[in-house]
């Protein structure tokens, strides 16, 4: 999944990020606000994690424009103001959930998974394509019985392209939910990927379809 973090600290920017990045997840980050609300009107992210003191505009007003666009996209708030009043006046404003300063990677983690479960398939985290069980949250595939062993990239495509199963998702989409803006790839890349996957793939009910100039559609031999 691709994620926006909006901090201006740039030790716990680097621990957020870090810690996302070995979840598997693509990550941007910002470090002003202003850019945060061009970035997110411009960009598709399955989570932001947001500071609230951030230069440029403040986080609750990224935030204000965030949920004025009708965004459904969760958000974490991280901030090192522990009053009362303003966490209700955040959660109030649109956000999902709330951490003080300092906090543990270990927690962070753990709250990122549990917005991840909640936003996934109505709340569901496994998704279920044939015999594909693909935990989303925990970031594990099983092939009936058996563990799928995928690497970060293939796990990232398989997500994007089984949470539109039975629809053709296009390369450009695909483009856009895995790369950041730190690491581009290409057409080739994508290439790679996309054989990489389908091979892996070989021996399942599930099957990775090219759609020539539309884009790729995942499919069950026996249907939805």
């Amino acid at each position: 999944m691709r994620m926006l973090v909006v901090e201006d600290d740039a030790a716990i920017a680097d621990a957020v990020c870090g810690s996302l990045e070995r979840a598997g997840h693509a990550v941007d980050h910002l470090a002003n606000g202003k850019a945060a609300i061009t970035a997110l009107q411009e960009h598709t992210f399955a989570l932001v994690v947001l500071d609230l003191g951030l230069p440029g505009e403040d986080g609750s007003e990224v935030l204000r424009r965030l949920r004025a666009a009708h965004d459904g996209i969760p958000v974490l708030v991280i901030t090192a103001r522990e009053e009362v009043d303003l966490r209700v006046r955040t959660l109030d404003l649109g956000a999902d959930d709330y951490l003080v300063k300092p906090f543990s990677l270990a927690e962070f983690d753990a709250r990122v998974r549990a917005l991840l479960r909640r936003q996934s398939n109505s709340g569901m985290p496994i998704l279920q394509l044939g015999k594909l069980s693909i935990d989303l949250a925990g970031r594990r595939v099983m092939m009936g019985k058996h563990p799928l062993e995928l690497t970060a990239r293939e796990f990232a495509l398989l997500e994007v392209l089984a949470s539109r199963h039975n629809r053709v998702t296009s390369r450009e989409h695909v483009i856009e939910a895995l790369c950041t803006w730190n690491d581009a790839l290409t057409d080739n890349g994508l290439d790679i990927a996309i054989h990489r996957l389908r091979r892996k793939l070989e021996g399942s009910d599930v099957y990775l379809r090219t759609v020539r100039g539309l884009g790729y559609l995942l499919e069950a031999a026996d249907g939805p």
